[in-house]
């Protein structure tokens, strides 16, 4: 089910990301949550849930990227 706000979001995502990433995976994980309502729009036999955490979590990359110290920053810092 699609989020209301960011403290909703999974603890994976707010114990990890900074906040912009943390908003940028809400938005994406909302709008794959709409878009692969069809299973037929899904890779192989993913559920819905599974593939806007997939969305998402891909989203976050574009922007963001994990340091070697394991915490994410934004690409470029």
């Amino acid at each position: 089910m699609p989020y209301d706000k960011i403290s909703d979001l999974p603890d994976s995502v707010t114990d990890n990301v900074p906040k912009h990433a943390q908003e940028i995976y809400k938005e994406a994980y909302n709008s794959a949550w709409e878009q692969y309502d069809d299973p037929d729009d899904r890779r192989g036999d993913a559920s819905r849930e599974e593939t806007a955490h997939s969305v998402a979590w891909a989203a976050v990359k574009k922007k963001y990227e994990k340091g070697e110290d394991g915490k994410w920053r934004e690409k470029g810092e």
